[in-house]
């Protein structure tokens, strides 16, 4: 991560867990090396834990939030909806 962006904030609001799960939620804040942009974006982490050792984990972000922190110029076509046509962002 630390070679794409500069970490300038991440905070964790919260952490739980039931048995061998855990779950964690939070935000950060990054910024693009090459053009400097910030991001920020939600994260939630799901981690199994057995033995004191995480054996799986799961890491969710806002990745159309951390692209655009690399986008310099242009515009991005998009289709979501299968039935409709795409579009510009």
């Amino acid at each position: 991560v630390q070679k794409w962006w500069t970490i300038e904030d991440f905070a964790v609001t919260d952490i739980f867990g039931s048995g061998e799960n855990v779950a964690v939620f939070g935000r950060f804040t990054y910024r693009s090396v090459p053009l400097g942009k910030a991001v920020t974006s939600p994260f939630s982490i799901h981690a199994k834990v057995r033995d004191g050792m995480i054996v799986y984990m799961q890491f969710m972000e806002d990745t159309f939030a951390t692209a655009r922190s690399f986008r310099q110029h242009g515009t991005w076509s998009s289709k979501i909806d299968p039935n409709a046509p795409s579009f510009d962002v």
